[in-house]
């Protein structure tokens, strides 16, 4: 393997595909994994998140051979281009990558980078942990309340990119399609308009779904709910809540029920074992998430429902500072945390790493290094409870100590020496 301007550290091993059927990885005990650190405050975060990850790494008897590639601006500034082929290529061929936070302008200028990345390495299930960290302030009154994992499709939706700006040609050739082919004569108002495509298939839909059921069974975990819009848009989110019930009744069996059939054949008690697949509409289930918090354990939904809800549940634990995340395709993983780049803040040692580090933890549990994993979480957890934190949870608890992100880092690392 060989690129342009990026270097394989001699020092690592490959990761290679054991298993092409199943996605199941051979990971040597010093791989080389590809990291982004990433635009604006992750020029900060990125370090941090590495330093915590060697750190675990080396206390269960392993090494990371970091491979650094670009995307953004580090990637304009040595590439001059957002999205160079050298980091494409790289993540594809090492198969498990980390990266921070990548700015999208809004508006105008380029598309999403973090959109285009899943996209080209068909990194289709973005999935999201929320969870509550002791020591964390949080808007909620029981925050401990939400452990729920969504599982949000990654390569669909309006985040497709089908669109026509407002005024071109080929808006209106768009425009003219729908009114004088398609019958939808006076859906579309006069004068310029943009216009978008909203595709939901069921190959898409069917794929992710079985994602999140596998991970409900293989983690003990009892309901799996269907978020969408179906009783508006009926054709796209209603037929991915079909295609749901579609793979839980044919392809698992007497291990998936129905919420109705919950009800109807035992009386709201599930036999023990038994995973029930139920489905909400996207509104209420916004709601749902402060009013019923407990009763939403896995979610699997279309890409823009799951930035929404993601990023609402993430709220209730304490923000998008600690709300970790990782995109997950066949025998592939891009781990990034759900915040965005915070440019502003970019290069002040001062922003809270939490979520790059919990998101380096999914990327370990990926690796099968689930002791590892374990370590970062716990030396988190231990860290911020105890009173040491960044400026963002300092401000909003009393006492404690306000440390630099740096100094976060150094603080994790001695907790996971003093934790192995």
């Amino acid at each position: 393997m060989s690129y342009d301007k990026v270097e394989v550290p001699e020092a690592g091993e490959p990761i290679t595909l054991a298993d092409e059927e199943t996605g199941e990885l051979d990971v040597p005990a010093n791989p080389i994994i590809p990291i982004i650190h990433g635009d604006g405050i992750g020029t900060d975060v990125g370090p941090a998140a590495q330093q915590v990850l060697d750190a675990a790494a080396e206390a269960t008897g392993r090494s990371i051979a970091w491979m650094r590639v670009y995307a953004g601006a580090s990637a304009r500034e040595k590439y001059d281009e957002n999205l160079p082929d050298d980091t494409v290529s790289a993540i594809r061929d090492h198969r498990v990558a980390i990266k921070g936070p990548l700015t999208t302008p809004v508006g105008a200028g380029f598309r999403s980078l973090n959109v285009a990345l899943r996209q080209k390495l068909d990194l289709y299930a973005n999935v999201r942990p929320t969870y509550h960290i002791d020591g964390v302030p949080s808007p909620v009154k029981n925050p401990g309340q939400m452990d729920m994992v969504t599982f949000r499709e990654n390569t669909e939706d309006v985040y497709a990119g089908i669109e026509w700006e407002a005024g071109t040609d080929e808006s209106e050739q768009v425009r003219d399609f729908v009114e004088e082919e398609m019958g939808f004569d006076s859906t579309i108002h006069d004068g310029p308009v943009g216009i978008g495509v909203k595709p939901i298939s069921e190959f898409g839909s069917k794929r992710l779904i079985r994602e999140a059921i596998d991970y409900a069974i293989e983690n003990d975990r009892e309901k799996v709910t269907l978020v969408h819009k179906g009783n508006i848009m009926k054709f796209t989110e209603g037929a991915f809540r079909d295609w749901g019930y579609e793979v839980a009744e044919e392809e698992y069996g007497d291990d998936v029920i129905t919420e109705d059939e919950l009800w109807e054949e035992y009386d709201g008690e599930a036999p023990e074992g038994a995973l029930v697949v139920n489905d909400r509409i996207a509104d209420n289930m916004l709601q749902q998430l402060l009013t019923r918090t407990g009763d939403y354990e896995v979610i699997a939904t279309m890409n823009l429902n799951g930035d929404y809800m993601s990023d609402a549940a993430g709220a209730q634990i304490g923000g998008l500072g600690i709300a970790p995340g990782a995109n997950f395709g066949q025998g592939r993983c891009l781990a990034e945390p759900v915040h965005g780049s915070a440019p502003k803040y970019a290069g002040e040692d001062k922003v809270n790493p939490t979520a790059m580090i919990l998101s380096g933890r999914i990327m370990l549990e990926y690796l099968g290094w689930k002791d590892a994993a374990d370590l970062v979480k716990e030396a988190v957890e231990e860290t911020i409870s105890s009173g040491t934190v960044t400026y963002d949870l300092h401000r909003q608890i009393e006492g404690g100590t306000k440390v630099a992100t740096s100094e976060f880092a150094d603080a994790v690392c001695e907790t996971i020496e003093e934790l192995a």
